[in-house]
């Protein structure tokens, strides 16, 4: 991955669009447990729905990736490619859905559930029983100040939904969306064509969570330690794959 990078505007990339260096505000290494990780964030084209992503990846990464490297992939471009994203025009909220999102703290670093569309989604993807336990269980956990308790009950797939935000990469920040389906099937498959294990992350600068992966390793937390400061970014960086690979010994 050494050779080959061309000039481009912010930084130098391969052809392929391997990032030789980080999005901006990121650090292309991180160390964990004494050894020292890069994070090579990799550009590609705005995917679209019924994209074929085993190719995307034999497309972007395959003539880069080695033995011991690890393939992260963003759960937005799983989802879109699957068809689980919607542009809310499309989306017509309930009646329910108006009325719980106005409870939904919301957060500079996204929507959540605090918009009609994505909890008309919630409601879908849970359904309304449940998630109207998780909301009343919500409120009356909520006065003695535990927090999360919406997510436990109505589960991780609602936790995942993700809503419209002005610094996604159009046309996706007028679009709401579900997780992927069937995670760990799409990370063994988009292994197979790699040879190499694949994580699919949901990161942003709130935390890191693996929806689904092709191996037992790495870790999750390991995966949560070396993506901790979200090398991919949050908006329109354009690189939603991340090799990883041990580059050496840390400083400790």
């Amino acid at each position: 991955m050494e050779a080959g990078y061309a000039e481009r505007a912010g930084g130098r990339e391969s052809a392929g669009g391997v990032m030789r260096y980080p999005n901006p505000g990121k650090a292309l290494t991180i160390e964990v447990d004494g050894e020292l990780w890069a994070r090579y964030p990799v550009r590609t084209h705005v995917v679209k729905p019924g994209e074929d992503l085993e190719a995307l990846v034999r497309r972007y990464v395959g003539g880069f990736v080695r033995p011991g490297d690890y393939l992260f992939v963003s759960e937005k471009i799983v989802a879109i490619a699957q068809g689980r994203a919607y542009p809310i025009e499309a989306i017509r909220p309930s009646f329910w859905a108006r009325l719980l999102s106005r409870f939904v703290r919301k957060t500079p670093h996204g929507i959540g559930l605090g918009s009609p569309w994505t909890m008309e989604l919630a409601i879908r993807e849970a359904g309304l029983a449940r998630i109207l336990v998780a909301a009343l269980a919500s409120a009356l956990t909520k006065p003695f100040g535990i927090r999360g308790v919406f997510y436990r009950v109505a589960g991780h797939n609602v936790a995942a939904i993700d809503g419209p935000t002005p610094y996604t990469l159009p046309p996706y920040n007028r679009y709401a969306k579900l997780p992927p389906r069937a995670p760990d099937g799409v990370a063994r498959r988009l292994s197979g064509v790699l040879g190499i294990p694949v994580v699919i992350v949901d990161a942003n600068d709130l935390g890191v969570s693996v929806l689904g992966r092709s191996h037992a390793e790495p870790s999750d937390a390991f995966v949560r330690r070396v993506f901790r400061d979200n090398p991919l970014g949050q908006g329109r960086e354009q690189t939603p794959l991340c090799i990883v690979r041990r580059v050496g010994q840390g400083l400790a």
